[in-house]
């Protein structure tokens, strides 16, 4: 069966057509305008979103069997607010998480509010990208447009709407409004109340992986699938992200290294820091998540290679940053240059280099860029650990990630393994995966892992020369992997035999369409 994710992004929608093994099909993207309709707003239509996707959709199924689609699910920007009247039309353009026109609302909501009721509330406190003020601003700026509202909305739910007709969000898109309960996973009843919002002004909430419907029958007549695909509430951006990741299960990590940077940690269990340095949201995979967003991530490298040095050819660059110098830097780069977010929320941070010398000499200095962006990271993973969260290994993404160096650094600075992906597909991965587990195509990660199992020690008895093979689940104490394979062979030729035999290349295509890092020893004794 195939399975459709559609990213909904600020630039662009991006979909994925999976098969149920993992493997990618197809990939489309379309674009669509950005408003800024006044210094620091930043507007979408939903009504180009919903176009593109479906011309999206129209485009990326357009070479395969339709009847083979058997779910739709989502990932998508976070916080944007999108009101609906009563006969369920867009009032105003949605107003998007990097719109700034909220500082009154915020400073409202942290301050007379207070934040420890906000984070007792919602596990957060207010951000000028969050949902809640951006509702508060509408009431207090619009009031004719406030008292239309019978829905509110975030952007990828407004698609999952149309598609289905039912209003509909996921635990972990709703924990980034300021109006959802994370720790009970439910909407709070307080904060409704501040923000002046009926609940039944709010979607219906579901866990990302559960069936939200089926697509109208006119949408299956349009797209020309059967009327009984499914759609699945799928996730926020940087959950449903984590899920095409593998980024699930406790401890789990991933660092993105785009634009801006952000560590995502989940973990089985809630947590909060004391001072709400980072984001406490439900996870998409039915537990919990801290996330932990810097402003200036590669920004910050951009702007010391672009507009300091004047050179794109960053790897020449970093060619002279040889291993001996790592640790041995007396240059230090705060990366602030947009103010911060987390964990030290400070929207007047600003960047600096200390520790200059007579014997600076620029590799030093682009050095030190690289390890301030990677100790901003840490001081969200600090914060972290903090509250018991033991993180061993982490999962690297974003342009950043595409050098060796920042990746060396960022494993050292942090104390902890890197690993890249085999595919960054991110959030139209992650959203197939859960529309994958909605259609029952897997039941849970427990289930996949014990497939491969049975794969695997199936192949012991076709094979000559193997003297044992064994699969073990969670059973390597020294190692981060869920799954390990130890076999034996009587000689070198057995072990070349065994890799080439039919039976070992088809369950290793299993394995690697249904895992995400792979590692290979050989030893001869």
């Amino acid at each position: 069966m195939l399975y459709i994710g559609v990213d909904l992004g600020t630039s662009a929608v991006k979909l994925l057509l999976m098969e149920g093994s993992g493997k990618i099909v197809n990939i489309v993207s379309k674009e669509y305008p950005l408003f800024f309709p006044h210094p620091g707003w930043s507007e979408q239509k939903p009504e180009d979103w919903y176009e593109q996707s479906m011309a999206g959709i129209k485009e990326l199924i357009a070479d395969v069997d339709k009847s083979q689609i058997a779910g739709i699910s989502f990932g998508g920007q976070m916080h944007g607010l999108v009101i609906l009247d009563e006969n369920d039309q867009v009032i105003r353009p949605a107003i998007l998480w990097n719109d700034g026109r909220t500082a009154e609302e915020c400073d409202y909501l942290n301050n007379v509010i207070g934040k420890d009721k906000l984070s007792a509330y919602t596990a957060n406190i207010s951000f000028t990208g969050f949902t809640a003020p951006k509702v508060l601003w509408v009431k207090n700026k619009e009031p004719e447009n406030f008292a239309k509202i019978r829905k509110i909305m975030l952007p990828k739910d407004y698609i999952a709407y149309k598609l289905t007709g039912v209003h509909c969000t996921d635990v972990s898109d709703a924990s980034g409004m300021l109006l959802f309960d994370v720790k009970n996973r439910c909407w709070s009843k307080e904060m409704c109340e501040i923000c002046g919002v009926k609940e039944e002004q709010l979607a219906k909430i579901f866990e990302s992986y559960e069936t939200v419907g089926t697509v109208l029958p006119e949408i299956a007549e349009e797209l020309g699938i059967p009327a009984t695909v499914k759609v699945a509430a799928g996730g926020g951006d940087n959950a449903a992200a984590a899920v095409g990741t593998g980024t699930v299960g406790d401890g789990m990590c991933n660092i993105s290294l785009g634009t801006s940077g952000t560590i995502f940690i989940s973990s089985d269990k809630f947590g909060v820091d004391k001072f709400n340095a980072l984001h406490a949201f439900a996870h998409a995979d039915g537990h919990y998540h801290l996330m932990g967003c810097m402003l200036s991530a590669a920004s910050c490298n951009k702007w010391w290679m672009d507009d300091i040095i004047g050179t794109t050819d960053y790897g020449t660059e970093q060619k002279e940053i040889t291993d001996d110098k790592l640790g041995e830097n007396h240059v230090y780069f705060l990366p602030y240059l947009m103010g911060e977010r987390s964990p030290h929320n400070d929207p007047d941070a600003r960047g600096a280099f200390i520790g200059l010398t007579m014997d600076t000499v620029r590799e030093d200095m682009t050095q030190a860029v690289l390890e301030g962006v990677a100790f901003a990271l840490r001081d969200s993973l600090e914060v972290a650990k903090s509250l018991g969260i033991e993180v061993t290994r982490t999962k690297i993404c974003g342009g950043g990630a595409k050098s060796p160096l920042w990746k060396k650094i960022v494993a050292n600075v942090l104390g902890i393994s890197v690993d890249v992906p085999e595919n960054e597909e991110g959030p139209s991965m992650g959203g197939a995966m859960l529309a994958a587990v909605a259609c029952g195509a897997y039941k849970s990660v427990e289930e996949a892992a014990q497939a491969i199992k049975d794969k695997l020690e199936a192949v012991k008895d076709k094979v000559e020369g193997v003297v044992s093979l064994k699969v073990v689940i969670d059973g390597l104490p020294s190692s981060n992997k869920k799954i390990g394979l130890i076999s034996t062979f009587d000689s070198a030729e057995a072990l070349d035999a065994y890799q080439k035999h039919p039976a070992h290349v088809e369950a290793a295509g299993y394995v690697k369409s249904v895992t995400c890092n792979r590692t290979c020893f050989d030893y001869c004794g």
